[in-house]
């Protein structure tokens, strides 16, 4: 079976959903990482990386000091090994809440031998990894990530929507609205019924 990697930057880390209430955006970012490791969990061992420590049930918690993705990644794939882990392992971003285990297993299923497979997002950054072996990983996340991703080794591209279509701001969540996953659904739905207490 897979394992997986969450990084997580912490509850008040999607600041580009500042249109919400502080506290709104924090229960958003942590409804989406529940949504996001239900997924993963399905799929197999999870590891998730964060300066903050949160309990979900059968997850591992490795501590993230704050030095960006790319080394809270390298963490939690070194964790992963450490733990004995299987390939392929599988890097998912926090913020896809609409992921479901079948788009998890059709990525793992999807990695060349000896190489990578990868969903892009729309902006060119990377939202999902699949690594043959976890020596494989570079930290190179930032803009234009996916390419540079896909020149570390064979490669593969894949365009699932539920891994490609991430949360970064509050038109994101109207537009996905009915492909997120059940957490996110119901922390949306608590924090309009509070607005119009």
């Amino acid at each position: 079976m897979p394992t997986l990697v969450v990084p997580f930057r912490g509850a008040a880390g999607k600041s580009r959903l500042r249109r919400l209430p502080q506290a709104v955006r924090a229960a958003v970012a942590m409804a989406m990482l529940e949504d996001v490791v239900a997924a993963c969990l399905a799929t197999g061992a999870t590891f998730v990386v964060s300066p903050e420590r949160r309990s979900i049930a059968e997850a591992v918690f490795v501590d993230d000091p704050g030095n960006g993705q790319g080394a809270a990644v390298a963490l939690g794939l070194d964790a992963a090994v450490a733990a004995g882990g299987t390939a392929p392992f599988l890097v998912v971003n926090a913020d896809v809440a609409c992921v479901t285990a079948r788009d998890l297993f059709t990525l793992a299923g999807a990695v060349p031998d000896d190489g990578i497979a990868y969903v892009a997002a729309r902006d060119g950054t990377t939202n999902a990894l699949a690594l043959a072996d976890a020596s494989l990983f570079v930290p190179v996340y930032g803009p234009g990530s996916a390419e540079r991703f896909a020149a570390l080794a064979a490669s593969r591209a894949l365009d699932l929507e539920n891994l490609r279509d991430d949360i970064d701001t509050v038109d994101d969540l109207e537009q996905l609205h009915r492909r997120l996953g059940p957490r996110t659904r119901r922390a949306l739905e608590r924090a309009r019924l509070k607005a119009l207490a």
